[in-house]
């Protein structure tokens, strides 16, 4: 007789929880999601770089400009395609936002259809000249291994929280060959919480992707020579540091702002027309706004300081330096509204590769500007780095990992006092005016944000009405008497009662001691009265779409255990207590304290 798959998977896990415990598998795992996960990253970068060198080394050279008017425009345009032809049954969505929302309200529940789309979308966007990062993608790709693999078999919330911060891990390691960073990336924006031994399978994880990646993928994403920093240019490094901090934060304001914008736009290919359109007249302005953006801050750190104009219609200024610092300056601005307009048209990447260039651009025509002065001689190459460290810390709120990022990718470990420095002051600077970081403020706004500095809001805020909502009352009717509902009204476990009509709606509550009296004797004068006119209005009325913050004050503001729910029509749906939502508080409580135990 054959089995049938869930059978088979049944008697699998079985197997394997008599064998080895689950602490031990959580590491298998996490290397078999990292090898998955290197392979995911190296697939990506393979596939996204082959898409754009052969776009770009089939033409002639002075025929590109125009092509990039276009290129941008079909790559979005395949992605938008793609998504609505092969993923209709369940949802799609890119960058880092989902993925904390998934921890913190779907259980760590990642469609296993991720696990692919993420690739192909984000390849075809930014091969194309897409101007976002690949690192958001394979982050969530890698998510999507990890959370689908700990369901697999069968592991709790908190073992498939931490396979999906595995694969997140193992997707920024493998995309860049830096598993310190991979891991710092997941500890600091996906575990908010961990403890000592989170650690291990992090480290697994994010080892082997970057092993595996390394071997099919092995050319490095900068190359940096630098011996070491001067202390005569520390005052300069904290003033990079903080014009940047300022401009994460412009980052952060001009990224809502064009949410709002194409959110206005409802049909997603008029979308794809006003973004690829204006991405290709980007570009065609600022070649280096083609694809992740790299080329060029390699190009920097190599000593070709007139590589942006170069390849631009205003190549015949190159010569010129205060015009290679002003076009390096509005380069700066034109790549957060490129990597904006490609996001939010409809393409899939991130803004974690922007930022690391919008980073690197601003520092190189800081010094470079400062040395056009003659004051002082600054090592260009180290404010690029300086920079891109500065620009990931203050945008994403995640300054280890930038200090860690940067020094892996670019070798520049001699540079870690002015990386810690700049990280730091930037992250002070942006958290100032902005609480939350890119990934988190649409969360933070919608209370959908798991933190930890608030424990009792974020577990509130994880809650739902529905399921706290208690059913189990007797429900009267207004012309009913209490004497007709002699027998429910005693044996009845509540000591309230709804009075509800024959269309549903709520007329108002009675407290059983009431109907008692009337039982009883003692108030004969209320006999004869109907449940309409014994009714009273309760103290307040709680809506099925009330968040449960919002019901817990309500509760200690009246001094009141129970409430009334109704739909958004007034029909009666039960009774929320704070018993029911005690219970259920302490049990998120338990699920948090097993969080990253």
């Amino acid at each position: 007789m054959r089995q049938k798959p869930q059978q088979i998977i049944h008697r699998l896990n079985q197997w394997r929880m008599q064998k080895i415990s689950n602490r031990n598998f959580l590491v298998v795992l996490a290397v078999i999601v990292g090898i998955i996960g290197g392979l995911a990253a190296a697939a990506l970068k393979g596939l996204t770089h082959s898409i754009a060198a052969f776009l770009q080394n089939d033409v002639q050279w002075q025929y590109k400009y125009y092509l990039y008017l276009f290129f941008p425009l079909i790559g979005i345009l395949l992605s938008v395609l793609y998504v609505r032809r092969f993923i209709r049954k369940g949802t799609f969505e890119h960058g880092m936002t989902p993925i904390i929302y998934a921890i913190s309200r779907k259980s760590s529940r990642i469609e296993p259809h991720n696990i692919y789309s993420q690739i192909i979308t984000s390849a075809l966007t930014v091969g194309f000249g897409g101007s976002a990062g690949l690192e958001a993608p394979i982050a969530y790709s890698g998510s999507a291994i990890g959370a689908n693999a700990g369901r697999f078999f069968g592991l709790n919330y908190r073992e498939v929280t931490m396979l999906l911060a595995c694969g997140a891990a193992a997707g920024i390691a493998g995309a860049f060959n830096s598993p310190v960073a991979g891991m710092i990336f997941a500890i600091e924006i996906l575990l908010p919480e961990f403890s000592i031994p989170a650690f291990i399978p992090l480290l697994m994880a994010a080892a082997t992707a970057s092993v595996v990646s390394k071997l099919l993928y092995s050319e490095p994403l900068f190359h940096l020579v630098t011996d070491d920093w001067e202390f005569q240019a520390l005052f300069f490094y904290l003033l990079l540091a903080v014009i940047v901090g300022g401009f994460s934060i412009y980052f952060a304001k001009v990224s809502t702002w064009a949410k709002k914008v194409f959110a206005t736009v409802e049909n997603p290919y008029q979308k794809v027309w006003i973004g690829g359109i204006s991405l290709g007249l980007l570009i065609f302005l600022f070649p280096a706004l083609y694809g992740e953006g790299y080329l060029a801050i390699q190009q920097i750190l190599d000593g070709r300081m007139d590589s942006l104009l170069a390849n631009s219609i205003f190549a015949d200024y190159r010569h010129v330096g205060i015009l290679i610092v002003i076009y390096a300056v509005v380069t700066v601005f034109a790549k957060s509204f490129a990597a904006l307009i490609t996001l939010s048209s409809g393409g899939n990447g991130g803004v974690f590769g922007p930022s690391l260039v919008m980073g690197g651009l601003l520092g190189f025509a800081f010094a470079y500007g400062i040395n056009l002065t003659g004051m002082i001689e600054l090592n260009v190459a180290n404010f690029v780095v300086a920079g891109m460290a500065a620009a990931l810390s203050g945008i994403m709120h995640a300054p280890l990992t930038a200090i860690f990022l940067i020094a892996e990718i670019t070798g520049g470990y001699a540079l870690m006092v002015p990386l810690m420095l700049v990280t730091a002051i930037s992250y002070l600077i942006n958290r100032a005016t902005q609480k939350y970081s890119i990934y988190t403020k649409v969360l933070a706004e919608q209370g959908d944000l798991l933190t930890h500095e608030d424990k009792d809001r974020t577990v509130l805020s994880m809650m739902k009405l529905r399921y706290v909502l208690e059913r189990n009352f007797t429900i009267l009717r207004p012309d009913e008497r209490p004497t007709d509902r002699r027998h429910d009204i005693i044996h009845t476990k509540r000591n309230i009662f709804p009075v509800v009509d024959a269309d549903g709606k709520l007329l108002g509550i009675i407290y059983s001691e009431r109907l008692f009296e009337i039982l009883l004797g003692e108030s004969p004068e209320k006999v004869g009265k109907t449940m309409q006119e014994l009714a009273e209005k309760p103290v307040d009325i709680i809506r099925m779409d009330t968040n449960m913050e919002a019901v817990m004050q309500k509760m200690n503001r009246e001094d009141i255990w129970i409430l009334p729910v109704v739909d958004s029509h007034g029909n009666y749906m039960g009774f929320v207590s704070k018993s029911a939502v005690f219970n259920k508080y302490r049990a998120l409580l338990m699920r948090q304290g097993a969080y990253l135990e």
